[in-house]
């Protein structure tokens, strides 16, 4: 009972300090004023989250190598889109079915199902998309429909007093 005194009067002179300092401006132009509370403090891994944020590292780096090589063959047809020869398509899949192999060699991580990347998969969807592209390209725009000619303002005047009379 008699430690709650001492609190009671320890917390009402912390709160006199805070009000003095407010009265007095301190609080004024601080620093990330007015902003809010960054998110997932209570998160352990917070801090990990926001060093990711801060230096621009994708998420991806945090999961178990499986699941990356998935992800990877799910992105393949965006990767190769933009690729000019077949040549680097096959190189880019042949580069990710080496990675596949080596995993399944020698697993980590979760025992999840990757499959091999097909080359002649990929190469076909990418002649797929490159062939739309070109007729995309090829295909020309509608040709503008022509301005009307303007009348000459005589012309109008003419129209005008012909209503008139």
């Amino acid at each position: 009972m008699r430690n709650e005194g001492y609190w009671q009067a320890y917390e009402s002179i912390v709160e006199q300090r805070i009000r003095e300092a407010q009265e007095e401006g301190k609080f004024d132009g601080l620093r990330g004023a007015g902003r809010p509370l960054p998110r997932g403090r209570n998160d352990e891994n917070w801090w990990l989250r926001s060093y990711l944020e801060r230096e621009g590292i994708p998420n991806d780096v945090l999961l178990p190598t499986p699941l990356r090589l998935r992800r990877e063959i799910d992105r393949l047809p965006e990767t190769v889109r933009d690729m000019t020869t077949e040549r680097e398509v096959r190189d880019t899949v042949a580069a990710l079915a080496a990675r596949v192999a080596a995993w399944l060699r020698f697993p980590d991580g979760p025992q999840i199902a990757v499959s091999m990347p097909r080359a002649d998969d990929v190469v076909a969807r990418w002649r797929a998309d490159q062939g739309a592209a070109r007729a995309a390209a090829a295909r020309p725009d509608p040709a503008p429909e022509p301005p009307v000619p303007a009348r000459p303002r005589w012309d109008r005047l003419r129209r005008a007093l012909r209503r008139i009379r």
